[in-house]
């Protein structure tokens, strides 16, 4: 099997160590370098000590082009800056886990035009893309919630909380990501105003036109949740549809994504945490729906998600290392 050449940008934090955790036992890749100017010189596994013993990879500050797949692993605003301050050569492709290039109106940069990387949404175009801007960690598990109402053409406004953990806000300590202040305690914040909803809705509108037009919305309060990782989303909304066909549309809609599934039965986040699967759950009283959903924000939500995306738009397997197992206990 060819191996592929892979650099990381900002592999020091928490997305950039995920997407070390996949690689290094992904059959098809070799890590050309790590790129952190912080970290210049250590050891990968002095950021990562889970990791002594599974590589001797040091950190570097050098850019190294005679790769195949670059990642950028930096934060918002970041990549963007990156991407002006290097010229990136062409026969690169380029995965992007920041926000930068999520939205249609901002997707373009140095003549390179970014793919919003959401297989379950657009895996075609992900195949022959050349940049990938990959999906934030709400909006994957809110928009797998959603989509398949979308494209049958009957979303209605949604009311939506989700609950995330402390990983999500990121590996820098601020106020609220301290454990003395997050055990023992949740919080909701940006409530309806949270940066993932434009790309949601984004997604929606391409398969729902005019959903936005006619007034419906996606009203959204996240949660910082007492808990390391995962996601978990619950979507109310008004729905005519008995719940046996809601459940034919979702299995549909899914049939031949190896990640996301339909289940028959209660889900909970641990089924899902340190895997790159979505579960989601349908649940009917009435004319009112629920839809629950849950991933992992660093593996789904982030740098598992980019692998997938990576493992398409190289040609191979789509679940190429990406097998993980929960952690269930």
């Amino acid at each position: 099997m060819r191996k592929y050449k892979i650099g990381i940008i900002g592999g020091a934090g928490y997305t950039g160590g995920e997407l070390l955790r996949i690689l290094i036992n992904h059959p098809a890749v070799d890590i050309a370098f790590i790129h952190s100017n912080s970290n210049k010189g250590n050891p990968v596994y002095k950021a990562h000590p889970d990791l002594a013993g599974e590589t001797e990879l040091l950190f570097t500050d050098q850019l190294d082009q005679d790769i195949d797949v670059l990642f950028l692993c930096v934060g918002h605003g970041d990549a963007r800056k990156f991407m002006t301050e290097h010229t990136i050569n062409d026969n690169i492709k380029v995965i992007d886990l920041s926000q930068d290039f999520r939205l249609a109106v901002n997707s373009e940069t140095g003549g390179r035009k970014f793919v919003y990387g959401l297989p379950e949404l657009n895996r075609e175009q992900i195949r022959s893309a050349k940049n990938i801007a990959n999906p934030g960690c709400f909006a994957t598990a809110l928009q797998l919630g959603l989509l398949p109402l979308a494209k049958a053409g009957i979303l209605p406004t949604a009311y939506t909380t989700g609950i995330t953990g402390s990983t999500g806000a990121g590996q820098k300590l601020s106020a609220s990501s301290h454990f003395s202040w997050r055990v023992n305690n949740i919080q909701a914040y940006k409530t309806l105003t949270h940066q993932h909803i434009k790309e949601i809705v984004q997604s929606i509108e391409q398969l729902q036109p005019g959903f936005s037009a006619s007034g419906k919305q996606i009203n959204f309060v996240p949660w910082r949740g007492d808990f390391a990782r995962g996601i978990f989303i619950s979507s109310q909304l008004h729905c005519e549809l008995d719940e046996a066909e809601i459940v034919q549309l979702y299995t549909a809609f899914y049939e031949g994504h190896p990640f996301t599934h339909v289940s028959s039965e209660p889900i909970f986040l641990k089924q899902v945490v340190n895997t790159n699967k979505c579960l989601i759950q349908i649940e009917k009283a009435g004319d009112s729906l629920v839809v629950h959903s849950i991933t992992d924000n660093l593996v789904k939500g982030a740098s598992g998600q980019a692998v997938q995306n990576m493992n398409l738009m190289l040609g191979l397997e789509e679940t190429a290392g990406l097998r993980l197992k929960a952690n269930a206990f």
